[in-house]
């Protein structure tokens, strides 16, 4: 474990308790889960109509899963259910400190749920990661059968970004985590949807495009003029669900 990743990479929030099912009007549903470390972890699962696509979504490393409540109302607008969780050290999920094996151990643990626990079958699942957990996402993949996997804003390695951002500094020699997407990529055969805002300060879209391209087929590209790295289903609005919806169309067979 290395302590400097708790400083650069992590950036969780605590919970706010608060009844965010009559806040928001979603049909949250309370989920407590194990890692497949047996870390305890906590998500809601919001469902729309048997037989649609189940979108697991490994959210990006800073805030919990109430600061995607907004995306997911969208999400589940278009039909699609929902499972958001939260990693270790993030929201309700068991206070421990984040890392890298951690993240993998609990998306696992979540996509183990949906398909022992609630009994989904793989060719309904689709992944679907935002920054750092595109990283998640992209080695769920490796471990797991899915429909399709979906990627936002994502990047190559944290080695990548730390030389966006330390120019001439190699921090990411001082990082334990890695989270080499890019070496995921070449071995996914599922079909793959790679969104990326033009205008992303955090993640530049350069990254994202390396990513696609080391990808293997079938793959899409969907750059969103105008949107940056936190923005980009409100910046992109109807085109970004409406081409979401046609990949999934496209990509799950029923």
């Amino acid at each position: 474990m290395n302590l400097l990743d708790q400083f650069f990479v992590y950036y969780p929030e605590p919970w706010q308790d608060r009844n965010w099912a009559r806040l928001t009007g979603l049909p949250l549903e309370d989920v407590w889960f194990q890692g497949t470390d047996e870390s305890r972890l906590f998500g809601w699962y919001v469902e729309a109509a048997a037989n649609r696509p189940v979108l697991l979504w490994c959210h990006g490393n800073a805030g919990n899963i109430i600061n995607r409540l907004d995306n997911l109302r969208l999400l589940y607008q278009m039909g699609l259910s929902v499972f958001l969780f939260d990693y270790r050290g993030y929201g309700k999920s068991q206070t421990i400190r984040p890392t890298e094996q951690g993240f993998y151990h609990d998306a696992t643990g979540a996509y183990d749920y949906l398909t022992k626990i609630r009994k989904i079958r793989p060719e309904r699942i689709v992944l679907f990661g935002r920054s750092l957990g595109a990283a998640v996402a992209g080695e769920l993949a490796t471990q797991r059968p899915a429909a399709a996997l979906i990627l936002e804003s994502s990047f190559p390695s944290i080695e990548a970004v730390a030389k966006v951002h330390y120019v001439g500094l190699p921090m990411h020699w001082f990082l334990g985590a890695e989270y080499r997407l890019i070496d995921r990529m070449p071995h996914l055969s599922l079909p793959k949807l790679i969104i990326h805002g033009e205008r992303d300060d955090i993640i530049p879209v350069e990254l994202g495009r390396q990513v696609y391209e080391a990808a293997k087929s079938p793959k899409e590209w969907f750059g969103i003029p105008g949107a940056n790295h936190n923005d980009t289903y409100a910046v992109g609005g109807r085109d970004y669900f409406r081409r979401v919806g046609e990949f999934l169309q496209t990509a799950i067979v029923a």
